[in-house]
């Protein structure tokens, strides 16, 4: 049986031209407006839009099925408009994306507190800066400005990627050297400790590297684990060391869990950014998104 809302955001793509444009219309996100539009084609059986760009033409059949059914459509919305409580309105739904990392120390906690609907993605920041443009996101928090004309960026905060160990990690010998400065014995000696990592994640390992010995890491983690808070949870309990970005840790920092053990000997720092389109609908709830991330991480 066919579902109503196919028909209503049918007739919203017919009219705005995109799916970004129907799903504003809409209040519901771009995937949602993709599956509802997917989902009637294959009730119906064939093509009611030809794809052009990002436009949405549409087909002969999708000309014929919007003069069939707009009329009855249009008498269900006013009826809809006319019967329904006053008080009633449509909850936006925001998209965010950030790294998993990221949104367990932030936004997580605060989830039940907001006052509109959340979508949360994880994913490469390259990607998540497309599906921003492309409006599947309303807001990412990212270190990387991969300029576009309809994006802005605003930084928001810093963070400095630093060496870290677990709290029982004898680190004597390794003060002694840095401050003697024989980094050659440095590097020699942190090669010789175990280290954690990420799956299929060595970037922040790599440019740590790179910035104190003019070289990249010969070497690979001892022990890979699922995300950076798993790194930090680890340490926590015994030795070994990890490159991390010192907002992750500073509370575990701060109570003994874990040691820091060096900025190296030029900090390396990342400035996080808010990603957002230009032109939005959401102004209010992504003003009140940055008001949270700006608060956990003053």
């Amino acid at each position: 049986m066919v579902n109503l809302e196919w028909y209503r955001t049918f007739k919203a793509v017919y009219k705005s031209g995109t799916l970004t444009g129907a799903a504003e219309v809409l209040f519901i996100s771009q995937p949602g407006v993709s599956l509802h539009l997917s989902s009637l084609e294959n009730y119906v059986g064939y093509k009611l839009f030809d794809r052009t760009g990002r436009k949405m033409v549409p087909t002969e059949r999708g000309k014929v099925l919007y003069n069939f059914i707009i009329e009855a459509l249009t008498k269900l919305e006013e009826a809809e408009k006319n019967f329904q409580r006053s008080t009633e309105k449509h909850t936006p739904t925001i998209s965010v994306g950030m790294c998993f990392e990221t949104f367990q120390i932030t936004l997580e906690q605060y989830i039940a507190t907001l006052p509109f609907n959340v979508i949360i993605q994880f994913g490469e920041y390259p990607e998540m800066v497309e599906n921003l443009e492309k409006g599947i996101l309303d807001i990412i928090i990212t270190p990387q400005m991969v300029p576009k004309s309809g994006i802005d960026y605003q930084p928001f905060s810093s963070e400095t990627i630093v060496l870290v160990g677990g709290n029982e990690t004898d680190v004597q010998t390794f003060q002694a050297l840095e401050e003697a400065g024989d980094f050659e014995a440095v590097e020699l000696w942190l090669k010789q400790q175990k280290w954690y990592g990420t799956t299929g994640d060595m970037e922040h390992l790599r440019r740590f590297w790179q910035l104190n010995f003019n070289k990249y890491p010969d070497f690979r983690p001892n022990y890979i684990v699922p995300n950076l808070n798993s790194i930090v949870r680890c340490l926590s309990s015994g030795q070994g060391l990890a490159v991390i970005p010192d907002f992750l840790c500073k509370k575990d920092i701060d109570s003994g869990q874990i040691k820091m053990i060096w900025e190296g000997k030029v900090p390396l720092k990342n400035t996080l950014h808010f990603a957002t389109r230009k032109k939005t609908i959401y102004a209010d709830e992504i003003a009140l998104i940055k008001e949270i991330f700006m608060k956990v991480m003053k």
